[in-house]
């Protein structure tokens, strides 16, 4: 557990913003191929994909590479605004709660709670972003949406949606995001803290010159992990709500448990964790990138993190 600097601020929203860019560049491809799968294969009609493997070829065959980049434009507005907010409001939060910046053995009555409130705050942000989002992924050449209804950008996607369905349409999905992100968060955070400090008692007695390789590569593994649990718990309700915001029809459940309760009547337990291969393969590299921008973003920003 690290001591931070009482006056960091605002600087854990701009690392926090560093590392949501690093997740989307990073990542992207395999959401995108995770949509397509949890789209496509829970659906009675339509293209079935083997695998993730079969789904990228797929989708590079028949769009290239800027195919596993659709939806990327709303992704990077919604991600970079997201992690600005979750790993600041985490930060300060984790230090309200302790009473100070305090080090020693994490603490989880205070990164709990932090996560998960970090996590309810982003979900209204996340929800419109990454409806359009999703809703771009699943147009391709593959797709059941007939042409004359597909949308020529994200900001055409938005923009009817709300003509179409509201101001409420473009949070469709937002209780399934909000109980994505606040578990989800709490994993994350959870499994991080305890990873990272950890590996950091294992560390102790090295040298100042293989210092800096040690704090990335501790970083790496405890993001990575983090990542990994994270999307390992909570997958089940990212398929839910891929499922609510890609189904046009206004009459079409919005509740998680009923759509995994559909799911699983039709495609059975895979069908719930549709997407977990590319989604697990997408989480080490992506979240591990996510915290050692944030920590190396936060150093030079002056953040003040020692390990006792």
């Amino acid at each position: 557990m690290e001591k931070m600097d009482g006056n960091s601020g605002y600087k854990e929203y701009v690392a926090g913003l560093m590392a949501g860019i690093a997740i989307v560049i990073t990542g992207h491809p395999f959401d995108t191929v995770k949509v397509k799968l949890q789209k496509h294969n829970t659906e009675a009609r339509g293209i079935k994909y083997k695998n993730g493997l079969h789904c990228a070829a797929r989708i590079l065959k028949t769009e290239g590479v800027k195919g596993l980049y659709r939806g990327a434009t709303s992704s990077f507005i919604g991600m970079a605004f997201e992690s600005s907010l979750v790993f600041g409001i985490y930060s300060q939060t984790k230090i309200l709660l302790q009473g100070g910046p305090d080090g020693g053995k994490p603490q989880p009555q205070a990164i709990v709670p932090s996560a998960a409130f970090g996590g309810a705050i982003i979900s209204f942000i996340l929800c419109p972003s990454e409806l359009v989002k999703c809703r771009m992924q699943v147009q391709g050449a593959d797709s059941v949406v007939p042409s004359s209804s597909r949308y020529g950008g994200p900001l055409e996607c938005a923009l009817k949606t709300v003509k179409c369905d509201g101001i409420t349409g473009i949070f469709r999905g937002g209780f399934t995001t909000l109980l994505r992100e606040s578990f989800g968060n709490a994993v994350f955070f959870s499994t991080y803290e305890y990873v990272r400090y950890h590996l950091h008692l294992q560390r102790k007695g090295a040298s100042s010159e293989s210092s800096q390789l040690i704090d990335i590569g501790v970083g790496i593994m405890s993001g990575g992990l983090g990542g990994i649990a994270c999307w390992s718990a909570v997958l089940p309700l990212d398929v839910a709500k891929t499922i609510i915001q890609t189904t046009p029809e206004k009459n079409h459940t919005r509740n998680p448990f009923r759509v995994l309760k559909s799911i699983y009547a039709r495609s059975g337990l895979r069908g719930c964790y549709m997407g977990l291969g590319p989604t697990i393969v997408r989480a080490f590299p992506a979240n591990a990138a996510a915290i050692v921008t944030w920590e190396l973003s936060a150093k030079l920003l002056g953040i003040k993190r020692d390990f006792n």
